[in-house]
Parts: structure tokens; C-alpha cells; sequence
């Protein structure tokens, strides 16, 4: 965790790993395996559908196990002068930027859990918003000036909270000084 990269000070980075997840991919490469095998060997005496089904079927939800974990094995989070970008994963997809100007104010959370969210990944729950996890623990919460709120597990998140506190405008989006 870094709080200021040796490039710019203006940018805050922070970031969040759940190792965990890493035995949920491992599940996901064994059911693939698994497809591959029954595929290669085919000693199905009860006809083609049946292994064809067999087959497609653990490989699809050996990739979609694997995929999916692997999007959340882990967060990053940028805080630049502007925006605030939230990139999970290795690839960096599902990413979402939100501009300064629209945050209302931000919060600190000292305990996030997958179970109050409904589990790891992008999550959303009508009454509570949308969040990005992927570990329990601190977490920033921000107060979108639309009402909703963005919930992010992030590393020294209290110092997250105080650099988007610091650049945040008091005035609402579009209004004149």
C-alpha cells in the first residue's frame, strides 16, 4: 500500500488482495480440467449427448469460476485531483470513475464483510447501494450527491477518506459560487 507513488503526490493509490479467491480459481481450473479429461478419455458407454453435455458443461463452469474470481482477487483504487477510479482485477475490468464533483461527502468503515453485501465481486443492494468488494475490513464509503452511496475495500482506507475529504468542493455539481 502506498499513499503517495513516486511520481506524482497529488495521486493517492491504495489497494486490496483476497488471496482466498485464489483457491475459488483453483475450484474453477479443476472442474476445467475435469471437462478436459472426460472430453479426452470419452469412456461414455450411455451415448454422445450425455458426454457432450458433460463436457460443456464443466468447462463453462470451470471458466466462469475461474473468470470470476480472478476479476476480484484483488482492487485498485486511484484519487487524483479530479476522480476517483476503482479498477478490479488484473485486467482492470470492472473499473469505475467517479468524479469529485459528484461525491457529497465520504466515510470511513471500519469493518466491510462480503455477508453484508451478499458476497465478494461488484455488488449492489437497492437498499444499501453499490460496493466493490473483495475482503473483509476497512473500507470508504462515499455520498454521491444523487443519493447513492459507492462502497469500496481498500487498504488505509482512513487515509483514503481524508484525501477525497480534502478535495471534495462544498458547492453541488453545476451550481454557480
Amino acid at each position: 500500500m502506498r499513499d503517495h507513488p513516486q511520481g506524482d503526490p497529488d495521486i493517492w493509490t491504495g489497494r486490496a488482495t483476497n488471496r482466498a479467491q485464489w483457491l475459488l480459481a483453483l475450484g474453477g481450473a479443476a472442474c476445467m480440467a475435469l471437462g478436459i479429461a472426460l472430453a479426452v478419455e470419452s469412456a461414455w458407454t450411455s451415448g454422445i449427448v450425455p458426454l457432450v453435455m458433460s463436457v460443456v458443461g464443466c468447462i463453462a463452469a470451470g471458466l466462469l469460476v475461474l473468470f470470476g474470481t480472478l476479476a476480484f482477487v484483488h482492487v485498485a483504487v486511484k484519487v487524483d485531483k479530479d476522480c476517483l477510479e476503482v479498477r478490479c482485477g488484473h485486467i482492470g475490468v470492472p473499473r469505475r470513475r467517479i468524479p469529485l464533483s459528484l461525491v457529497a461527502g465520504a466515510e470511513f468503515a471500519p469493518r466491510v464483510t462480503p455477508r453484508q453485501w451478499g458476497g465478494w465481486g461488484y455488488r449492489w443492494r437497492p437498499e444499501k447501494g453499490t460496493a466493490v468488494v473483495v475482503r473483509r475490513g476497512e473500507g470508504v464509503v462515499l455520498r454521491l450527491w444523487d443519493g447513492h452511496t459507492f462502497t469500496i475495500t481498500v487498504d488505509n482506507a482512513e487515509t483514503a477518506v481524508r484525501v477525497i475529504r480534502a478535495r471534495l468542493h462544498p458547492s453541488l455539481p453545476g451550481a454557480t459560487h
